[in-house]
């Protein structure tokens, strides 16, 4: 395995590019799945299609306990050299697909508008090269696929098949996720956090209603949900650092039905984001003292439900040094870039609460291309040559990885 040595960045020649009938048949797999998403813990149709192609490559894969996802180890896994893990999450998002192509979603109020289906595709895609490096005996070390559900259900569908067992014998795990503000070809890179913290937030507010002639007489519930939509953030922004970015959006609210009777109930629902640990930490406390206070101010009666979400993706240094390198020896140091730590979530953070690991942002946007597309939009689309910047991304890591490490 001498043409696996590190040497000049770009110049590592390694086993294992993507053909091109694999490459076609990459994007068939992955416009497949984009015309028939399913929501967490539902992903059956996705999770048959890759057990199917995996069998066919001869290997054997094994859908988690929930009957949703999947892990297939390629190799012969060696208690002595812990596997790298690469990591797909599968499930999509309960919104219209708004799209004109011919691959638009055919399921009405749901779509891939975060890229799952592009992360599923490019795992399978490097086990499927994997597997035939492994069986010219060029793979130095197993390698675990990890086919996860439910990412998009808080607390995410990762704490789940931890419990399962996914990360046994498993010593590092990496994995991408659509960036649409990096062009396809190349990667973000940045060590430490990538990700924030994410957790969601309901609120429940209750009193006497009554004639909106007379709101003296009653609790002013639209009123008190306003003051507490809008006073909420603010207070919170003089109780912490401004420097761990707690950040209290709301999504929903929700009061009455006449504009002449002031309601008896009023809801409302958001996330609360952060950008550290210490205040993720503290936040649940934080936001109920607050919600409180404005509450009582208006004589309303609150309920705060409170769900701990997931917590920073924390990108190991080691790993991400691993990710640059295998991106470095594909295509050079220029196809990677440095990225900033965003607000969303990702319940890839868990394992990292358990192995090491780290996730690159990966380009999806058409070189030249200036119109402005976001994840969780119902026109969310990729440029699909980052398939293969992704299969040559996990291909790579896993050939370098094996000879980073005793």
């Amino acid at each position: 395995m001498n043409q696996l040595k590190s040497r000049e960045p770009g110049s590592v020649t390694l086993p294992g590019t993507l053909s091109a009938p694999l490459r076609a048949e990459l994007i068939a797999f992955r416009r497949d799945l984009h015309m028939h998403p399913e929501l967490g813990n539902q992903e059956f149709r996705t999770t048959a299609a890759l057990k199917a192609r995996l069998e066919a490559a001869g290997l054997a894969p094994k859908v988690l306990p929930g009957g949703t996802g999947l892990i297939c180890d390629i190799g012969t896994p060696d208690r002595h050299r812990p596997m790298l893990a690469i990591r797909a999450d599968l499930d999509a998002l309960p919104i219209p697909d708004v799209k004109t192509v011919a691959y638009r979603s055919t399921v009405a109020n749901r779509a891939h508008a975060c890229g799952h289906d592009v992360h599923t595709t490019t795992v399978l895609g490097a086990g499927l090269v994997l597997a035939e490096l492994d069986r010219q005996g060029l793979l130095p070390n197993a390698v675990r696929l990890l086919f996860q559900p439910a990412e998009e259900v808080l607390p995410g569908g990762a704490a789940d098949a931890i419990e399962a067992g996914v990360l046994d014998g498993v010593g590092r795990i990496i994995a991408v996720h659509c960036d649409p503000r990096v062009d396809a070809g190349r990667i973000g890179l940045r060590p430490g956090p990538i990700t924030s913290a994410c957790d969601r937030l309901e609120v429940t507010l209750d009193g006497p209603g009554g004639h909106t002639a007379r709101p003296h007489l009653t609790t002013d519930l639209v009123t008190a949900a306003a003051r507490i939509a809008t006073d909420v953030p603010a207070v919170l922004a003089r109780r912490v650092d401004a420097r761990s970015g707690l950040s209290v959006t709301w999504g929903r609210i929700e009061a009455g039905h006449a504009c002449n009777v002031i309601p008896q109930h009023a809801e409302l629902s958001g996330t609360v984001r952060c950008l550290d640990l210490p205040t993720w930490r503290e936040a649940p406390d934080l936001v109920h003292a607050a919600i409180d206070e404005i509450a009582t101010l208006h004589r309303a009666k609150s309920t705060v439900n409170y769900v701990r979400g997931v917590p920073p993706v924390v990108n190991d240094p080691a790993v991400t040094e691993l990710l640059a390198g295998a991106m470095a020896a594909r295509r050079g140091p220029y196809a990677i870039e440095d990225t900033e730590q965003s607000l969303g979530g990702e319940d890839f953070s868990w394992y990292l609460e358990h192995v090491p690991g780290a996730m690159a942002r990966l380009g999806v946007r058409t070189p030249g291309d200036t119109r402005v597309r976001d994840l969780h939009a119902g026109d969310f689309d990729v440029d699909e040559n980052c398939i293969e910047t992704a299969v040559e991304l996990f291909t790579a890591a896993a050939l370098l990885d094996a000879t980073a490490r005793p």
